[in-house]
């Protein structure tokens, strides 16, 4: 098969072709981090130049023009995905970040996940009030970790624009915990 990154795409939907393309560089891993968990591993995407490159360029394409003034990584994937967008659409990246992470005055927020709960946290003056910020991460599962984010940035005053996820799970219901948002994933299991 030919690859598909370099032809042209829609920039809020993939072909059949580039969906099958990207989906040979997601790994099932049984079992992990517990039994009962089939943990999709974007390990092989992020090592292929290619696949990376794709990844990045359609979201940059999809939010181009979005007037986005921060992108919001959620540790840690989301740093991988949303640094380089930033990048891209010339504006700064803000991370949120697991409890004790940050050196500054922080907000927090408990969360529960689909295996146990976590804190998050923000620096106090990571956006300020009224910025237009996407938010990035790799994947939507419960969409309790995506909440708790969405919680600390309404705190912080900022305009969520749009949540962005290389995938999502769409079993485990993650965007029933997200209403009233606008919701985009590449891929779908």
């Amino acid at each position: 098969m030919s690859n598909p990154a370099t032809t042209d795409f829609q920039p809020s939907a993939l072909t059949p072709e580039q969906t099958t393309w990207l989906k040979q560089f997601i790994r099932d891993v049984p079992d992990y981090p517990q039994p009962g968990i089939l943990f999709r591993d974007i390990t092989p995407l992020l090592q292929h130049g290619g696949a990376l490159h794709f990844v990045i360029d359609l979201l940059a394409n999809r939010y181009r023009g979005a007037r986005i003034d921060q992108v919001v990584g959620i540790e840690s994937r989301g740093f991988i995905f949303g640094t380089p967008l930033a990048y891209i659409l010339g504006t700064g990246f803000v991370p949120v970040r697991k409890k004790g992470k940050l050196p500054a005055e922080t907000y927090s927020i408990q969360y529960d996940l689909e295996y146990g709960s976590n804190v998050l946290e923000i620096h106090t003056d990571a956006v300020k009030p009224g910025q237009r910020v996407l938010v990035v991460d790799d994947l939507l599962a419960t969409g309790g970790t995506t909440a708790g984010t969405v919680q600390l940035l309404t705190k912080l005053g900022a305009q969520v624009v749009s949540l962005a996820f290389l995938i999502e799970l769409t079993g485990l219901g993650g965007r029933s915990q997200l209403p009233g948002q606008d919701v985009f994933a590449l891929l779908a299991y």
